[in-house]
């Protein structure tokens, strides 16, 4: 970026210290999550996805001979006799199969002792390798006491014990299975671990692979074995499971993917998760060291597509990772702590970068993208001295009246390009509006020769989307010795309207300038507590409606009383508290003051309406509107007893905007009367526009009108126009006989000046009024 358009990083620039530290928060959020289970729900999902990506099929080493529904109906009871377990164990063994486990509880007598030995002989003839289960249960329904139940004694000396038991997680999900029980005292294997040929230490258990599509583990039903109506095949070498599918046995667990799964199911699926070996828990170190090598990058990336990259592809390599791990080394992760640690960071650098956004949009000029006042203090703020060298547009609002909104931006930009060819590389700020500000490089004794350089560029009209326009600057500088950017470019600035103001092409800050700044500042302090203490006072002068000869309507004027300055002329305080932002408490003070003077003659009997001066700034001011309605409210005047005077310049430098805001004040019922009429450049063609009730001429065309025939053409032409627009006409400045004498002969509808009367206190006007009802009563 050139330095033109330079605006200070802001947040986004961090140390490599600060970077750590931020790195280390990250850290502490994923040691956090690591050390509790916070988390656990999102662990399980992440796990369960994973299953889904993984889905593999089962080995085929693992048969399934299932007690199905077909396989109740045919044997017609249940539980069934043991002598049907028995046939099933000698048609397995006889086709060859390798393992053989039950997954049915033996641990009670049957009601038929020859089945019980008819189980047995079938397990001696086995040769005494067949798995029978054992399983702990409550000793009764809600119960926390813990029974161990084993196969029944006759059946024990022909088989091998493994235990059953599986311990669903707190949301009632089988997630796991142990490698070994300890149940009657004896440590025993677990049904998977003694199938799978896996050893293992008692309480320890490892998680099931529900990748595996238990649907792909072959199956056959009980009743087909019992009839030999199968392929030995199929079965020789083969590890097989006996259990029960039956819904109606009910021995079903839920697990993550599959939902609600037969017992024995879960045991089939746990036999194939170890004949891939011993699944291990590789805790959350791992991840959490992968994740802070990428959380580190994250807070270090400053560009914003790498950063939204690599926001985005860090959990899924911690993700990839993980899926590998499970897939080659049945390793289990935990993702969460770094992915904690990740998110922490992510969110981390998109605050700074949110941060930095903000930062450099507060920098930023929002009309031209040129770095404002805030950028300049910024970039500028500096221990040594400084010097700050600014430029006005002069007659600004002239100009952006007469461009569209979309032309000021660019003309602003072409004007700092000029402003470029002086300002030796240094950026150029937009610090108002209308004026613009840069380092100055060179000592004040020598600025001029660049000023003048620069007056006359701006001779050259800049050209602002193919229309040629007139721009003419006014420049200012001064030095800081202390390095304060802020009070050099202010003085600075003002030093650039000294020079507007008098038509010079440029100034330099001085001593008297300090004064001067000085004496505003104090009185601008001051003037806050005149209102409080009622320093500041209201004259009026009346005007007078030529077609009755009486008094009908006054216009306020301010007055300040001050206590050590005596009377102050609203010229020398007026503009101070419009540029210090006390406009709004002083007119509202003259506007409460005038409200109780118009009901006091009300209620004498000689009713008259107020005029209230309007500055411009308050014109489009939703805040002054606002408060303007609640006086009127809280006092109880009626609207039409006021009027808001208003200067042709205030309303015809946005006449769009004026008229709106000037309508909303009629929508209230207060008239809006336009002053000086005259001394700008509207004409009546613009006027109409504007929601008028009333139009004043200037003094400077009415005092001479009787005697000056252009003065009388424009008087007359005016009240003739004002007129055909519904507007009645006031005229200032009438100071002698003649002069009221061809306002009325014109048809002027109001005079206002010396010969009727000057502005005078409330109660000399109250006199006024008396007198003029007691001449018309005579």
């Amino acid at each position: 970026m050139s330095r033109l358009f330079a605006i200070p990083a802001g947040p986004i620039a961090i140390s490599r210290r600060l970077s750590l530290a931020l790195l280390a928060i990250a850290a502490i959020a994923g040691l956090i999550a690591g050390t509790t289970s916070t988390g656990q729900g999102l662990e399980r999902l992440l796990r369960d996805v994973r299953f889904h990506l993984r889905d593999t099929n089962a080995s085929g080493e693992i048969h399934i001979v299932e007690i199905d529904a077909r396989s109740l109906r045919a044997i017609n009871r249940w539980p069934w006799d043991r002598e049907e377990h028995a046939r099933v164990l000698d048609r397995l063994h006889a086709a060859g199969a390798g393992l053989i486990a039950f997954d049915v509880d033996f641990s009670s007598p049957s009601a038929n002792p020859s089945g019980d030995l008819a189980l047995a002989a079938a397990l001696r003839r086995a040769g005494g390798g067949v798995v029978l289960p054992t399983l702990t249960q409550q000793a009764s329904n809600g119960a926390s006491q813990m029974i161990d139940m084993l196969p029944a004694p006759m059946l024990r000396d022909h088989a091998v014990l493994a235990a059953v038991s599986m311990a669903p997680d707190s949301d009632g999900q089988v997630r796991e299975a142990p490698l070994g029980v300890v149940t009657a005292g004896v440590a025993r294997p677990s049904l998977s671990a003694m199938v799978a040929e896996r050893a293992g230490s008692a309480g320890l258990h490892f998680p099931i692979d529900f990748a595996i599509d238990p649907a792909t583990i072959p199956r056959h039903s009980f009743v087909d074995i019992r009839d030999g109506r199968f392929d030995p095949a199929t079965i020789a070498g083969k590890r097989v499971l006996i259990g029960a599918t039956a819904v109606e046995i009910g021995d079903r667990y839920g697990v993550p993917r599959f939902g609600v799964i037969p017992g024995v199911v879960v045991q089939a699926l746990a036999t194939e998760t170890l004949l891939r070996g011993i699944p291990v828990r590789i805790g959350w170190g791992w991840a959490a060291a992968i994740a802070l090598a990428l959380a580190a990058a994250i807070l270090r990336m400053r560009r914003r597509a790498p950063l939204l990259i690599t926001i985005f592809a860090a959990p899924a390599v911690l993700f990839a990772a993980a899926l590998i791990l499970e897939s080659t080394l049945g390793a289990y992760p935990a993702l969460v702590p770094g992915l904690v640690i990740i998110a922490t960071a992510s969110i981390i650098a998109l605050v700074r970068r949110m941060l930095a956004m903000l930062h450099r949009r507060r920098a930023q000029d929002a009309e031209t993208g040129m770095p404002n006042r805030f950028a300049m203090r910024e970039t500028l703020h500096r221990a040594t001295p400084i010097r700050i060298a600014t430029a006005r547009i002069v007659e600004f609002d002239k100009l952006a009246a007469g461009l569209s909104p979309g032309q000021i931006a660019p003309l602003v930009c072409r004007v700092r390009d000029r402003l470029a060819l002086v300002a030796a590389g240094h950026a150029i700020y937009r610090i108002e509006d209308r004026l613009l500000a840069w380092e100055c490089d060179v000592e004040l004794g020598d600025v001029g020769d660049r000023f003048e350089a620069l007056s006359a560029a701006m001779l050259s009209p800049v050209e602002v989307e193919g229309r040629r326009v007139d721009v003419v600057l006014a420049f200012g500088a001064a030095e800081d010795l202390a390095g304060d950017v802020v009070r050099a470019c202010a003085n600075a600035a003002l030093a650039a309207d000294h020079a507007a103001s008098a038509g010079d092409a440029w100034q330099l800050h001085g001593s008297s300038d300090e004064g001067d700044l000085s004496n505003e500042l104090s009185l601008l302090g001051e003037l806050d507590d005149a209102v409080a203490n009622g320093e500041i006072e209201v004259a009026y002068q009346p005007k007078l409606d030529l077609a009755t000869d009486r008094i009908t309507s006054v216009e306020a004027l301010v007055r300040w009383r001050h206590p050590t300055r005596g009377y102050l002329r609203p010229d020398l305080f007026i503009p101070i508290a419009e540029k210090g932002g006390r406009i709004t408490g002083l007119t509202l003070a003259v506007l409460e003051r005038t409200i109780a003077d118009l009901q006091a003659w009300a209620a004498a009997g000689t009713p008259v309406t107020g005029a209230v001066n309007l500055s411009a700034k308050l014109v489009a001011s939703p805040e002054f509107m606002a408060l303007v309605r609640e006086r009127i409210e809280r006092t109880g005047i009626a609207p039409a007893m006021l009027t808001f005077e208003v200067t042709e310049s205030a309303a015809m430098s946005d006449p769009a905007g004026a008229a709106a805001a000037l309508g909303a004040f009629r929508a209230l019922g207060v008239r809006i009367s336009m002053d000086d009429y005259g001394t700008g450049q509207s004409t009546l063609s613009y006027i109409k526009q504007l929601p008028l009730d009333e139009l004043k001429i200037d003094r400077s065309f009415v005092q001479f009108a009787h005697t000056n025939r252009a003065d009388a053409v424009l008087v007359r032409s005016t009240v003739d126009l004002a007129h055909e627009l519904g507007l009645k006409v006031v005229a200032e400045g009438v100071e002698d006989a003649p002069c009221l004498a061809y306002l009325r002969s014109i048809g002027c509808d109001m005079a206002q000046g010396y010969l009727i009367s000057r502005p005078v206190p409330a109660t000399a006007l109250a006199a006024l009024l008396a007198k003029q009802d007691a001449l018309a009563a005579a």
